[in-house]
């Protein structure tokens, strides 16, 4: 990180050109309950490892089953919206976390916002 000039304070590293930060959690990695995550390839021929569509939206839910996080909902709604996602891995993993009733909240959004978005490309 120090090679591309990012600096570190704790285990968070800060570019000083952008407002977004890096940070290193520890171990294991997980969603809820779910510790059987596994890191997929960045584009390209990057090193890079990051979460896959359906773990980036499993996680995003997570902050809005767990905290009301509605703001976290829009988020796995946008990624549901623009990558695909294994719905029925999200509802297993839901109905792991006692959340289906939420889950069935964020499907409606899902189906509004995909609705929407075919309405505007027909136009």
């Amino acid at each position: 990180m120090q090679t591309i000039e990012f600096k570190r304070t704790g285990r968070v590293y800060r570019h000083p050109e952008t407002e977004f930060f890096v940070e290193f959690l520890p171990g294991p990695l997980g969603i809820g309950r779910d510790l059987e995550i596994k890191a997929v390839p960045w584009a390209g021929n990057s090193p890079l490892r990051m979460l896959s569509p359906t773990d980036s939206c499993r996680d995003r839910l997570a902050a809005f089953y767990f905290w009301e996080d509605r703001q976290s909902l829009r988020v796995a709604v946008q990624i549901g919206t623009r990558h695909p996602v294994n719905i029925e891995t999200i509802q297993r993993w839901s109905a792991e976390e006692s959340r289906l009733s939420k889950f069935e909240e964020f499907v409606a959004e899902l189906n509004r916002a995909l609705s929407k978005r075919e309405n505007r490309s027909r136009k």
